[in-house]
């Protein structure tokens, strides 16, 4: 990803990470338990307070679950890329719903559709839900409200982008 789109913070799905994060629980009964800590993290206030928390979680279970104490420290950082947009896009960023519903018209359309003669068609009707799905995001159903209310929208913006480093 890094390669193509230099500069670009990854994101993944906070709901997406905390379903992996059963894998990684020993025992049954403390799935609660996990699944509660790891929505703490997740709804902390600032990033700086998510990585604090996860700190503490990842040293409770470093004897009780090993292996998810290491999961937790590799791989929930990537979840907490959402604290560097603006408050008000949070909320909706945090998972791929967005997304999975964009995927989900698409397969609904190209299931009416049929088949396809060629790779053209194909092109044309995922391109034509797309313009469609694009439109109606800009005028009617905001999904994304993109001008930052924050006064200092420039240091709003640069947030999101990490430095390019050689």
């Amino acid at each position: 990803m890094n390669a193509v789109m230099p500069g670009i913070l990854w994101q993944r799905c906070q709901c997406h990470l905390q379903r992996n994060a059963a894998g990684y629980v020993p025992k049954l009964k403390m799935r609660r338990q996990v699944h509660n800590d790891i929505h703490d993290i997740f709804n902390a206030p600032e990033r700086q307070q998510a990585e604090q928390r996860l700190n503490f979680y990842v040293a409770k279970y470093e004897k009780t679950a090993p292996e998810l104490s290491v999961w937790m420290e590799e791989n929930l950082p990537e979840g907490l890329t959402v604290f560097a947009l603006p408050d008000s896009h949070r909320k909706r960023m945090r998972t791929t719903n967005m997304l999975e519903r964009v995927h989900e018209e698409i397969n609904r359309r190209m299931r009416v559709a049929g088949l396809f003669p060629n790779e053209a068609s194909l092109l044309r009707l995922v391109s034509a839900v797309l313009m469609e799905l694009s439109e109606e995001w800009e005028t009617s159903k905001r999904y994304l409200n993109m001008d930052v209310e924050n006064s200092d929208s420039a240091s709003e913006r640069n947030k999101i982008y990490r430095k390019i480093v050689a």
